[in-house]
């Protein structure tokens, strides 16, 4: 599918929040006045490129840039900045490498930076080491990046496990504001939509954190129409697919770090390696990240050819002046074009060996039967081979929380047999990550029936009766999905994936071959078709957590009042616990279809293979 110049209402510039964040990293760097080392948390290296550059820190006094690690630094600056997540194990780090200097009798000024805020528990370790007052403490608040023109992330991949698996709500404040910062710059969203728990308290957060700004001197207009907040486990199922469009598949076998994707010499073709940024900025990247893979070679083709025609439009140069007018407007552009279209090429033809292997294909039957409910004895014994394989422990994990998502849990018989067979093949240490699985509802046992109605007691049993889903949240008992239910009602599965057409799509189901539609994406549809929960209800009912609309009071000609014409077309959508590339793409064709700009924002991207890997027990 072909992403072509979009028409319509106009994006609101988020570089304002890059910049912003980039102002705040410079101004405390400078508070530190004088030459200073900068020790970098490994989780925030990626992120900050998006933010500020090597050349910029050098320019406000850094002098040189450590990763940190558990070596204590040898020589440097006697000023020391450290810019870290606010985490206790990294808050420890630095407790050691400040007592090892003591030990040394190195005398240093200290710094701490701390992202997306300051913790208390943070400065209790620090006390708690005896270092508390050897060092000054700042936050940075480094919420949202922008990825690109539509695309933001807070690079948070642990408050899935965090929030989802333990309940911590130590990052709901952060993700909070960053929503009061993106009305701050560009206006008051006056439609908020929200399902889940976590959704919940986000926005009630956001209300509280607004109304103690209190109201504007001069508002500023309303640039974005509406807001969705959805929690990740609304919609398990879709990042647990294999994804197939363009963008996905670089996430699947490369991986993309806050935006960046680093090729091997597979497929640059040299003995060297390089990174590179994904954005729209790439003409070529634009055209292909949100296409089936199957529609990609076939494009990148044609625009070889394309590229070489205008190569040799030189040969046909008449005058000095068409030759520097030539070199001046199109070489450059032309280079490179040439240069991402080399580097994608050989990106395809690395996927195309990686699809390729002999149970890809195999793989991909299986998950569309689970997707579809048919032949799931087959999709079990495709499951039970790959264990008995010892295929990746990652993707077996994946096959066996998608089988129970998308079945409503497994009878037991069958969860014990593959449970039984996984701890045998890949060790009882898994234990844990079937636990944690099991906890957050991915792969649970089917409860029969009468189980637990028989062991209470009539009195016990009508008390319960009206309880039972707060106490399941406070007990945090096993969720069961209704994947087939809300399947059925939002039509999530075409009637025919084999004809469906993947060239020029008119269903977002393309984005997995025609055999699904993302849950998430879907339910977005029908709540701004609906312009709220209405019609939907007993789908909402089926999904957990509940669901909200906040809706601003509408003027006479029925917007909101001071919005400007065009923001009743830009939607912003946060996922909170992790989006995947493949609803991206998904929202991006959406847009299109029905006339609308979506933003997407998200606590981190995620796939498959990360959202098992955030909960599981091993390192």
């Amino acid at each position: 599918m072909a992403v072509s110049a979009v028409l319509g209402p106009k994006l609101p510039d988020l570089q304002y929040l890059k910049r912003l964040a980039r102002d705040q990293l410079v101004h405390l760097l400078e508070s530190l006045p004088g030459r200073k080392d900068l020790v970098i948390d490994p989780d925030l290296m990626t992120p900050l490129d998006r933010i500020a550059g090597a050349s910029l820190l050098k320019q406000h006094g850094v002098d040189k840039i450590f990763k940190l690690e558990r070596t204590k630094i040898h020589g440097g600056c006697d000023q020391l900045v450290y810019l870290v997540r606010s985490k206790l194990t990294t808050t420890k780090l630095i407790a050691d490498q400040i007592t090892a200097d003591i030990r040394d009798a190195r005398k240093r000024k200290y710094k701490i930076i701390m992202t997306p805020r300051r913790l208390q528990v943070c400065d209790m370790v620090l006390e708690h080491e005896g270092v508390f007052g050897l060092v000054s403490i700042e936050e940075l608040h480094l919420d949202l990046i922008p990825l690109d023109r539509d695309l933001l992330s807070m690079e948070l991949p642990q408050f899935f496990r965090d929030y989802f698996l333990h309940g911590d709500q130590t990052w709901l404040a952060s993700i909070a504001k960053s929503l009061v910062n993106i009305q701050s710059l560009f206006g008051p969203i006056p439609n908020i939509y929200g399902q889940g728990r976590c959704a919940k308290m986000v926005a009630d957060m956001v209300d509280m954190m607004m109304s103690e700004l209190g109201e504007r001197q001069s508002p500023i207009g309303c640039e974005i129409g509406h807001l969705f907040l959805i929690d990740r486990d609304v919609d398990y199922v879709t990042p647990l697919c294999t994804q197939v469009t363009y963008e996905g598949l670089l996430d699947d076998i490369f991986g993309i770090k806050s935006g960046s994707v680093e090729f091997g010499p597979d497929v640059t073709g040299t003995d060297k390696s390089i990174k590179i940024m994904l954005s729209g900025e790439d003409e070529v990247f634009r055209a292909i990240r949100d296409r089936h893979f199957s529609n990609v070679f076939g494009f990148l083709s044609a625009k070889a050819k394309e590229l070489q025609t205008s190569y040799d439009k030189r040969h046909n140069l008449k005058s000095v002046q068409d030759m520097k007018q030539f070199v001046s407007e199109e070489l450059s552009n032309l280079k490179k074009q040439h240069k991402a279209l080399t580097l994608h090429i050989g990106a395809c033809e690395t996927i195309t060996k990686n699809k390729s292997r002999g149970d890809f294909e195999e793989q991909m039957r299986t998950e569309h039967g689970l997707l579809e409910g048919v032949d799931v004895r087959e999709c079990i014994n495709f499951i039970e081979e790959s264990i008995n394989r010892q295929h990746s422990r990652t993707e077996v994990l994946r096959l066996l929380c998608m089988l129970s998502s998308t079945q409503g849990g497994l009878p037991s018989k069958d969860y014990k047999s593959l449970k039984t067979q996984f701890l045998q093949s890949y060790g009882t240490e898994h234990l844990l990550t079937l636990h944690n699985l099991k906890k957050l509802g991915l792969f649970v046992e089917q409860q029969a029936p009468d189980a637990t109605a028989n062991k209470l007691t009539d009195k016990m049993a009508a008390k319960l009766t009206d309880g039972m889903a707060s106490l399941q949240l406070q007990l945090q008992l096993p969720k069961k999905s209704q994947f087939r239910a809300v399947s059925r009602k939002l039509n999530l599965i075409p009637k025919s994936a084999e004809n469906f057409e993947l060239r020029n799509p008119n269903d977002m189901a393309y984005v997995f071959s025609g055999a699904y539609a993302p849950l998430s994406c879907k339910l977005i549809e029908q709540v701004l078709q609906r312009e709220g929960w209405t019609g939907v209800e007993d789908i909402a009912k089926l999904l957990p957590g509940d669901n909200f609309v906040h809706l601003k009071a509408k003027s006479a000609k029925g917007k909101a009042s001071g919005s400007n014409p065009d923001s009743d077309k830009i939607v912003l959508v946060y996922f909170l616990g992790g989006c995947s590339y493949t609803e991206v793409s998904a929202l991006r064709f959406l847009g299109k279809q029905k006339g609308y700009r979506f933003l997407v924002a998200t606590t981190a991207l995620v796939n498959g293979g990360r959202l098992i890997e955030s909960v599981s027990g091993w390192k």
